[in-house]
């Protein structure tokens, strides 16, 4: 059974900083791509965020939210990380993370249809 599991979110002053966890279960890890998306109160779409390849040879970033982030993976245990800085009450949201198998490509996927599998999500509220 595949299993992702969240972890670090919290409520934080405008300006201030957050690193979510995510650790997966169930899969070879280095065999997974993994997303980070998020969706806001009221929202009805997942926004990415931003992503890593299988050993971390590509990262992807939403615009909205480059320079302010930086997503990284330990696969020795089987976590990817986002460490978000300067952050906005507009990032307020639910963060998922998800995981897509990747055999061939070396690209960073970007799209919710991409990924296999996904977290329950970890609540960010980020307060003025």
């Amino acid at each position: 059974q595949v299993q992702l599991v969240e972890s670090g979110g919290g409520s934080v002053q405008a300006g201030g900083s957050l690193r979510l966890a995510c650790t997966i279960s169930g899969v070879t890890f280095n065999m997974y791509a993994m997303g980070w998306f998020r969706q806001a109160p009221g929202g009805n779409e997942r926004e990415f965020v931003g992503g890593i390849t299988r050993n971390s040879e590509e990262t992807e970033y939403a615009a909205s939210m480059k320079g302010r982030i930086r997503i990284s993976r330990d696969n020795n245990k089987d976590t990817v990380y986002l460490q978000m800085t300067s952050l906005k009450p507009e990032d307020t949201a639910v963060y998922y993370c998800a995981a897509k198998l990747q055999l061939h490509t070396l690209s960073v996927p970007s799209s919710q249809p991409e990924y296999h599998y996904w977290g329950q999500g970890t609540q960010v509220t980020v307060f003025s």
